[in-house]
């Protein structure tokens, strides 16, 4: 309870981004989806490499709650990754033609 009551303030500005994020990302045309989808990966990749930063450089102390988060914070970017690229290339086979 004592890690909630002191990142309160992070958890807001975390809650309201996935709010910000749900909002914009449903209003995007399909015809943006492909390159959305690019930068949206890239973005990931920081997000995840930062995630590993982070949790290897946690303190022995840490708190085994903290790497837990960290630990599924990392799969779920690396998955987000994975994802994100195997959409973006079955979409853009799509537009490839067949050579006989």
């Amino acid at each position: 309870m004592e890690f909630l009551q002191n990142n309160l303030e992070a958890i807001y500005i975390v809650l309201l981004c996935i709010f910000i994020g749900i909002e914009v990302l449903s209003n995007v045309p399909s015809v943006l989806h492909t390159p959305l989808m690019s930068g949206a990966n890239a973005i990931s990749g920081v997000i995840t490499i930062g995630a590993i930063a982070i949790v290897l450089n946690l303190p022995e102390d840490a708190h085994i709650g903290i790497l837990i988060l960290g630990g599924i914070a990392v799969f779920l970017g690396t998955l987000n990754i994975a994802g994100g690229f195997l959409v973006t290339r079955r979409m853009l086979r799509m537009f490839t033609t067949k050579s006989n």
